[in-house]
């Protein structure tokens, strides 16, 4: 990894109170020197690590009064050394800023490099880099917390230990295969099959964690579907608190999937406003019919809704094709009629908003329960691809331990702990870990 100095702004573009650009490489304090002039008698060359200097910083074309902080390699970010210059947050002084430091010895940084520097140089784990950008993207607080128990390096420190366990295995099988004239196998087969079982129990454990993981980390995808002119848009705008569809008393009228999300308990609820389902001549609502049909497959929840007194032969035929799903029985219009019907979940108006906040609620407690939101889940579908692998392997290796040579039951097991370090990153490809980099932004 070259350490040629480069430089982000690390901060969002805009007004702001404070921006931060960022300098990172063998020599930044070089750089610094030509921008920063520190109050006092003190010289940039001679700054203190980690300690804020207040003085005057130089464009060029203007100059601002702000902060200069040194933090010195290996203990920075990056594990190198590190400038940061703190102006005021005006989007015309940090882009000038950045320019006279491309300008002074360093070059723009290329998405993520600061982040990518950090784990080429052992500052982080590639799972831990996973977390860091799934906190920067999240929008719940559940998110949040799942970027950040995989940021702090928790799900590394499991598949180290698994990789462990599974490294004792292919030394004993080695010797075993080393020296058979000692007659091994039979006393270190116990000793395989356990570690391999070990390592088993584990990846299986993480993997029953994804579902609720992705629940946590990207939301609940919920449909709503059911006839035309039951009040499905109208709930959409209701759950949202704003009109995001078209609401009409004329059949038909939504005929795209209309897309919201809210945030209920910290978990989001990315909502999908259906097309009424039904038999239809005219193309577009066929094409949007088509489209609803293809959503409500990929959901993880539906609401079913219909309207209150009016539950038709129409309505029986949708809720047949998805009762076996995960499904909320939504009856709506309790405003126009109060008949009731055994099946419901729940009745609202989503035209005066009555019930809701309670639809809300049931959303919340069918579909993620009673969830310990701080506990470690597996989030990540790379994770999950490499889990499975490695599962695959090792069950492999266990039916044909004490069967076969043990040069076939020594392939498998070194697969299975070639697919544990593509998590961390230890025996992940140039591509994963250039296309994991890529989704950060400039200034990380």
């Amino acid at each position: 990894m070259k350490n040629d100095n480069i430089a982000a702004i690390s901060t969002a573009l805009g007004a702001a109170g404070v921006a931060v650009i960022r300098i990172s490489g063998d020599t930044p304090l070089t750089v610094a020197e030509k921008l920063f002039k520190p109050l006092g008698k003190i010289s940039v060359g001679d700054f203190e690590p980690n300690k804020m200097y207040v003085g005057e910083i130089n464009a060029d074309d203007f100059c601002d009064f702000g902060m200069c902080v040194f933090f010195k390699a290996p203990r920075s970010f990056t594990g190198e050394n590190v400038v940061e210059f703190h102006t005021h947050g005006g989007t015309a002084i940090v882009k000038g800023v950045l320019k006279k430091i491309l300008a002074s010895g360093a070059r723009l940084a290329e998405r993520g490099e600061f982040t990518k520097r950090a784990f080429m140089n052992g500052k982080l784990s590639l799972s831990s880099a996973e977390g860091l950008i799934d906190m920067i993207n999240s929008e719940t607080e559940s998110g949040v917390r799942a970027g950040y128990a995989l940021y702090r390096e928790k799900l590394t420190a499991k598949i180290t230990d698994m990789q462990n366990v599974l490294l004792d295995a292919i030394s004993q099988i080695d010797v075993d295969m080393d020296f058979p004239e000692e007659d091994l196998e039979a006393t270190s087969e116990v000793r395989v099959r356990g570690d391999l079982e070990k390592v088993l129990a584990e990846t299986e454990k993480l993997i029953s964690t994804f579902r609720t993981g992705r629940v946590l980390k990207n939301g609940v995808k919920v449909g709503i579907v059911g006839k035309p002119n039951t009040g499905k848009s109208s709930l959409l705008n209701a759950l949202l608190s704003y009109d995001k569809a078209i609401v009409s008393g004329i059949a038909g009228t939504t005929r795209d999937v209309v897309e919201g999300a809210i945030d209920v308990d910290g978990v989001r609820f990315n909502l999908y406003d259906t097309a009424g389902i039904r038999e239809t001549d005219d193309e577009i609502e066929h094409v949007g019919v088509a489209m609803s049909e293809k959503t409500v497959k990929e959901c993880d929840a539906l609401l079913f809704v219909a309207d209150a007194g009016d539950i038709t032969e129409e309505d029986e035929k949708i809720y047949a094709s998805v009762k076996n799903k995960n499904v909320i029985f939504v009856v709506n219009k309790t405003d126009l009629s109060d008949e009731k019907d055994e099946r419901a979940d729940v009745y609202i108006s989503a035209a005066s908003g009555d019930n809701v906040e309670e639809l809300k609620k049931m959303l919340y407690e069918r579909f993620v329960g009673k969830v310990d939101t701080n506990a470690d889940y597996l989030c990540e579908e790379r994770h999950l691809a490499a889990l499975s692998a490695a599962r695959d392997k090792i069950s492999s290796a266990l039916s044909v331990l004490g069967k076969e040579p043990l040069d076939i039951l020594a392939i498998d097991v070194r697969a299975a702990w070639q697919s544990l370090g593509e998590i961390t990153g230890k025996t992940a490809t140039e591509e994963i870990i250039n296309n994991i980099f890529s989704k950060f932004c400039v200034g990380k």
